[in-house]
């Protein structure tokens, strides 16, 4: 799926939102994360080609696949926590939005510990003692 056409999808499901809030305010809330999960999953080939093409530059420069995989979790739980506080926020829920990102923060940084104490290692080995 290309980016105008999920442009015009977005569109389209804006003006059908805003035409059913009036009305059924729930429907136009289901609409909205319908949508939004779709053009996810629309995205999903597009991201396994992102992912094998990093798995095999990080093959051919020698780097660790734990790294790369610690990396790739990084990014998804970035994401998904995004998409997640935006679903909430759609629906009026600010507070619990917040939380959703500060979770994903939080995950983040307990994935990132081990990279971050190797980058560390690596610097002190560098240093003369």
């Amino acid at each position: 799926m290309d980016i105008l056409q999920i442009v015009g999808i977005g569109f389209l499901a804006t003006v059908l939102i805003l035409v059913i809030r009036e009305q059924k305010p729930m429907f136009a809330y289901l609409l909205a994360v319908f949508v939004g999960v779709a053009i996810f999953l629309s995205l999903i080939g597009k991201i396994g080609d992102v992912v094998s093409v990093l798995e095999d530059l990080a093959d051919r420069s020698g780097i660790p696949s734990v790294y790369l995989k610690t990396m790739l979790k990084i990014i998804g739980i970035a994401y998904i926590a995004e998409f997640g506080a935006q679903i909430v926020r759609d629906a009026g829920l600010e507070s619990i939005a917040s939380k959703i990102e500060f979770a994903g923060k939080m995950l983040i940084l307990v994935m990132a510990v081990p990279i971050i104490s190797v980058i560390v290692e690596t610097v002190l080995n560098l240093l003369p003692v």
